[in-house]
């Protein structure tokens, strides 16, 4: 599951880290940032129908704000893709780095400051959602197959449907995994330690993505056509 491909080289297990980083941040987000999502888009529009009907434990507001950031985000993402259309290893690099400062800005944030107050709380989805929103964008355009990161409702369906696909069962296998992780630090120890994992785990990924964009390891960094 985590070797490299001859068509995508070592975006493969690059995308399933990114995985596992949504699961983590998706744990934060939803356990102690107030019942919302900051990757899984959908699970907040449904949130924020729940929320208008009057169920408790649900705040609108705090899923209007997933959803902008989120929006905000991906529109980052996608004019990052458009500057760097032609080495999807440049491009990856570029994205994850600076989606590493953001979780690090997160990270820093609610150690100093907890997660309590309202208006960290709202930074930190914004912070969160923004990062994911700009990874979903730019992952889009990496054109991986059954790779989102952030995604998994099609993915579980044509794992069921077509009863193939490794990088179908690899990302939901993953995902788990970064929830599972996610949960565990956020009950047993806290939010900062949470994130500082989702924070190394980009740091590894754009590190290793730009050791192996070099020239002469070029293989699987071109976008097929």
């Amino acid at each position: 599951m985590l070797t490299p491909d001859h068509e995508h080289g070592p975006l493969v297990p690059m995308l399933l880290v990114l995985t596992v980083v949504t699961g983590v941040v998706d744990a934060v987000s939803y356990l102690e940032l107030g019942h919302v999502f900051v990757a899984n888009m959908t699970g907040n529009v449904v949130f924020l129908g729940f929320a208008l009907a009057g169920a408790a434990g649900l705040s609108a507001t705090a899923s209007l704000a997933a959803l902008a950031a989120f929006l905000l985000g991906a529109a980052a993402g996608g004019y990052l893709a458009r500057r760097l259309p032609g080495h999807r290893g440049h491009l990856l690099t570029a994205a994850v780095a600076g989606q590493a400062v953001l979780v690090a800005a997160a990270t820093v944030l609610a150690a100093l400051a907890g997660h309590e107050a309202e208006g960290v709380r709202y930074t930190l989805i914004g912070l969160l959602g923004f990062a994911m929103g700009g990874q979903n964008a730019v992952v889009r355009s990496l054109k991986v197959p059954d790779l989102t990161t952030t995604v998994l409702t099609m993915t579980i369906t044509a794992l069921a449907a077509d009863r193939t696909g490794p990088r179908r069962l690899a990302s939901a296998v993953w995902m788990f995994a970064g929830a599972l992780l996610g949960a565990l630090l956020v009950l047993h120890a806290n939010v900062p330690v949470a994130l500082s994992l989702a924070l190394v785990l980009l740091v590894g990924v754009a590190a290793v993505t730009h050791l192996a964009s070099r020239p002469h390891l070029s293989q699987g960094w071109t976008a097929p056509r």
